[in-house]
């Protein structure tokens, strides 16, 4: 616009996405080929640093087993056996989540099911 041109008073704007349910919440997905911005996943970035919380209180010895843990925190022993596997991801790919460099079919619910415990394998299961 040049500065003597009259402002429209509508203008209309296309950006092609689709809203797709991720995790239990609504996200906005790009089209093939569009950038995606970095967005780390707060709910698997928080299971993670729980995961490792409650290995250095299991293995500190302030804890004798996961079920006295989880009388304490309140939560069920399964839930924390399973949040507890995520210590042992590769160091590449805690790193990836960290940075919201994982990709948007990484999910907690993903890395709460049972993975490849090589770490040459694990990048293929969580494609990255």
């Amino acid at each position: 616009m040049t500065l003597g041109a009259p402002i429209p008073e509508t203008v209309t704007l296309h950006v092609p996405f689709r809203v797709v349910k991720r995790g239990g919440r609504k996200e906005m997905q790009l089209p093939e080929g569009a950038t995606h911005p970095r967005r780390t996943d707060s709910t698997l970035v928080k299971a993670l640093a729980r995961a490792f919380r409650w290995k250095r209180l299991l293995e500190s010895g302030e804890f004798a087993t996961v079920s006295e843990l989880a009388e304490r925190e309140g939560i069920a022993p399964s839930y924390i056996t399973r949040v507890l596997r995520l210590t042992l991801l590769a160091p590449d790919i805690v790193e990836a989540i960290l940075d919201g460099k994982q990709g948007p079919e990484v999910t907690l619910a993903q890395g709460l099911e049972p993975f490849p415990l090589a770490w040459q394998l694990q990048g293929a299961h969580f494609s990255l």
